[in-house]
């Protein structure tokens, strides 16, 4: 929520902590594993979502991107209707069995995607 104070927009920080609480146990994401991904420091991260502390809005932003929601979501202007939409129907069966393997396996099969999505780019850039 946005409050509007002396003529400028002040965020609410507690509907920002409880946004990004709700959003990432939304996305059965651990509090490590997302400071992991953000490369902050666990307590840092734990930090935000007790409210006691706010990250930068560039870090606000990868969250927002990491989480797959808007920044208007993650803020609590709007309401999360997201749904990760995958038109593959095998890779959509594996989401659950993916989402279940450890942290390094998960690591390593983001790692691999990665370099496929990049490889597919580069063909697409060299055929055009």
């Amino acid at each position: 929520m946005i409050a509007i104070h002396n003529g400028t927009a002040r965020l609410d920080m507690t509907m920002f902590a409880e946004r990004l609480q709700s959003t990432r146990k939304e996305r059965k994401i651990t509090q490590i594993r997302l400071a992991d991904m953000l490369s902050v420091n666990p307590r840092v991260y734990n930090r935000w979502e007790r409210g006691t502390a706010v990250p930068q809005l560039d870090t606000i932003v990868k969250i927002a991107d990491i989480l797959g929601v808007s920044l208007d979501v993650l803020v609590g202007r709007e309401k999360s209707t997201h749904q990760p939409v995958i038109h593959n129907l095998k890779l959509h069966a594996m989401l659950n069995e993916i989402d279940a393997l450890p942290d390094e396996d998960q690591k390593a099969l983001v790692i691999l995607m990665d370099s496929l999505i990049k490889r597919s780019k580069i063909d697409r850039v060299l055929a055009a």
